[in-house]
């Protein structure tokens, strides 16, 4: 009888059945069914495959290590054949074939010990002396600690991969002098057997230790927290370390946390057993410090853990400050010039560099970012502005070709107004992505949209989930939305002079959330304008390549083309019409313009042979039925017909209305406040339900039964106001 080198048990042999896979085994058979299924073996390369490695566990005994069993692309290996390499057998076929499975520990010194696997023997002989591993990557000392198999409080052992860990109340070998309350580190006291005993336990039965500290060196040795980006300088030293855990990886050996502060991040190791979780109670996105040496693995850092702790109350606070703040530095991005010469965006350029912030922080913290805008031209062309911009950061912060589907979403509203069915939408898509894809929460922005009061249930709503909103719009913005949104940018509550588009802005955000592609978002302010564009946005196209008939076919194109499946972001044909890339594509605006010409003219010319017109209190009045006399399902949209009947009109009318079963729709030439128009025509139609549903859209709603007193009391309500 012996005992298990790892825990101690008596075993016929030097290893028990639990801790198989703690230990290496160097295999001295000749044939494949000699092998043990599960055990750890060390191998040498012989060679590559288009399906994977071959490795040598023996003379004339090679298994297959498949490439889907590798943590990375076979093609990224820098294994040369004849390099060592530790790997399991999964299994030993019929036919001699051996299948292998990786292991993440290729080192020996990773392993608790060194067996040797002899099949003319009943069990696993100790391997008296092992040679040290030449691997250059390894660098630094290597601790081999052994637990006491004689504690008979029933304490866990630890080894080299498991330097300390904090253990739950009640755990033997936990530090009982440690206050939790400090942050002092649990750790664990471990002693060496004598090496002239049977057994002894992991790696210390074989392999030379260094010598145990006293509690009072342990005490003595002070570290300092430091940077994550300086562990390159300190392979070999034991360090401290503070941030966040944003991944947990669970190998068949050590549990792998990833940690980020905020300079970098790293792999951090911790050994419990074999395949078995270490510090159970820690959680992705706790803040924590970490203790424990820097090493080298394959050529990536990685810290051996000696100590984790979760850090609490101030201690929690101060480090989620620091990291927030180095974040929030490192996505803001230097001072750009606007696009073009525009005294509103001018007004508004240190909101423009909060929202690309805001873009630019999201994608460094793995946060989608979704655009909600307006399902108009202005809206399409400002939130896709923004896309532009962001998409490539995306890829270039997570790699995947499909990460910008993952991490950036484009979603018209109607109306430009955020309302609860949005919200619910989007509360219940982005709770369902945290469960399902553990997704973290994404920052919203809104484009063109979400600027007035009647978008203040919806943003409520995302509150309760502290998902970040930013509204970017150049429409005339409620200040209390500046309250329920983390970033507002609005000229309107400035005293900007002059008039812009919501796209103008977002363009310009775009530009400092991505200066390199800046050359191709010159042309989009200039779309955005349905007439007058400004002679600096006008130029400025020109200069890109586009003019005054490029860009009003773009703007005709985007209104028809936002009009059909309004619901959904249509990415690549907006992209075809807003960036072609060959003469084809150029040609498409042109191609869909004259379909919205063709449409739009139809609708113009059959509204005009069905409006009324009124004189109220000296204004001239046009009104049309928009049920009787206009295509409720087809093109162009109401809003969008309004809009051209009054551009068309406004030299011999001042007001235009359309009226539908339950929505009245004003447009005029001057500023009117569709809310106080509600409430005056509220009070002549009190059983009318009457409010302001869409103040930017100029939209009314009621009940369809007190239609006709409803359109008395607004005409006469217009007329006092406008």
């Amino acid at each position: 009888m012996g005992s298990c080198i790892i825990c101690g048990t008596s075993v016929e042999g030097h290893i028990c059945e639990t801790h198989q896979q703690d230990v290496v085994f160097e295999f001295r058979g000749t044939n494949a069914d000699q092998l043990t299924p599960g055990r750890f073996y060390r191998g040498t390369v012989d060679g590559y495959a288009e399906f994977g490695v071959f490795v040598d566990i023996a003379d004339r005994v090679t298994g297959l290590l498949h490439r889907s069993e590798l943590d990375q692309r076979l093609e990224s290996l820098e294994w040369e054949p004849g390099d060592a390499v530790y790997v399991q057998v999964k299994n030993v076929r019929d036919n001699g074939n051996i299948d292998l499975g990786w292991s993440i520990r290729q080192s020996e010194r990773e392993f608790r010990g060194t067996l040797i696997d002899d099949p003319s023997e009943d069990f696993a002989l100790l391997k008296e002396n092992v040679e040290s591993d030449d691997d250059d990557d390894d660098q630094g000392p290597v601790r081999h600690t052994v637990g006491d198999v004689s504690d008979d409080s029933g304490g866990r052992s630890r080894d080299a991969g498991q330097t300390g860990s904090q253990t739950d109340e009640g755990d033997a070998g936990a530090d009982t002098d440690s206050d939790a309350d400090s942050g002092a580190d649990a750790s664990a006291e471990s002693t060496t057997p004598d090496r002239g005993s049977t057994g002894g336990s992991g790696g210390g039965a074989v392999v030379e230790t260094e010598p145990q500290t006293t509690n009072e060196e342990q005490a003595a040795v002070e570290l300092t927290q430091v940077a994550i980006e300086t562990l390159e300088d300190r392979v070999g030293d034991d360090v401290r370390i503070e941030g966040e855990i944003v991944d947990i990886r669970q190998t068949s050996g050590p549990t792998v946390f990833e940690l980020r502060d905020e300079t970098a991040v790293v792999d951090c190791a911790a050994f419990e057993e074999a395949g078995v979780r270490a510090y159970p109670d820690v959680e992705e996105g706790d803040l924590v410090r970490l203790d424990g040496e820097v090493r080298k693995r394959r050529g990536e850092l990685q810290v051996e853990t000696e100590a984790l702790i979760v850090l609490e109350d101030d201690e929690r606070e101060a480090v989620s400050t620091r990291m927030a703040d180095a974040l929030t530095e490192q996505a803001r991005p230097e001072d750009v010039e606007p696009l073009a010469e525009d005294p509103a965006v001018d007004a508004v350029i240190d909101g423009v560099r909060e929202a690309a912030t805001a873009v630019r922080r999201a994608v460094l913290e793995d946060r989608p970012v979704v655009v909600r805008h307006n399902a108009t031209v202005d809206g399409y062309v400002g939130g896709v502005a923004i896309e532009r911009a962001t998409l490539p950061l995306v890829t270039e912060q997570h790699g995947a070709a499909d990460a910008e589907y993952h991490y950036f979403d484009r979603r018209p509203v109607e109306d430009g107004v955020y309302d609860m069915q949005d919200a619910t939408q989007d509360v219940t898509g982005m709770l369902d992505n945290r469960e399902r894809h553990d997704e973290k929460l994404p920052l919203f922005v809104f484009v063109a949209a979400g600027a007035t009061r009647e978008s203040l249930d919806g943003f409520d709503l995302l509150s309760v989930y502290d998902a970040e909103r930013v509204v970017v719009d150049s429409a005339d913005a409620d200040p209390e939305v500046g309250d329920a949104v983390d970033t507002l940018v609005s000229p309107s509550l400035t005293d900007a002079d002059g008039s812009t588009t919501a796209s103008a802005i977002a363009a310009t955000i775009a530009a400092h959330v991505n200066g390199d592609v800046r050359e191709e978002l010159g042309h989009l302010p200039a779309v955005s304008f349905w007439e007058d564009a400004p002679a600096s946005y006008v130029d400025l196209a020109a200069e890109t390549g586009y003019d005054e008939d490029d860009t009003r076919e773009i703007r005709e194109a985007i209104a028809l083309e936002a009009y059909y499946q309004s619901y959904e972001d249509k990415r690549e044909l907006i992209a075809d019409l807003l960036f072609p890339e060959t003469d084809e594509e150029r040609g498409l605006a042109g191609h869909v313009s004259e379909q919205f010409r063709t449409k739009l003219d139809a609708e113009v010319e059959t509204a005009e042979a069905n409006t009324e017109r009124r004189e109220v209190n000296g204004k001239d009045v046009l009104v049309l039925d928009t049920d009787a006399f206009a295509h409720r399902y087809e093109f162009p949209p109401t809003n969008l017909l309004l809009d051209e009947l009054f551009r068309r009109h406004r030299d011999d009318v001042d007001v235009v209305v359309g009226l539908a079963k339950d929505e009245l729709y004003l447009r005029n030439s001057g500023h009117l406040d569709v809310r106080a128009v509600a409430a005056t025509a509220a009070e002549a139609a009190p059983n009318a339900g009457l409010h302001a549903k869409s103040t930017r859209d100029g939209c009314l709603e009621f009940l369809s039964g007190e239609r006709d007193a409803v359109l008395d009391a607004v005409l006469d309500a217009v007329a006092d106001t406008a």
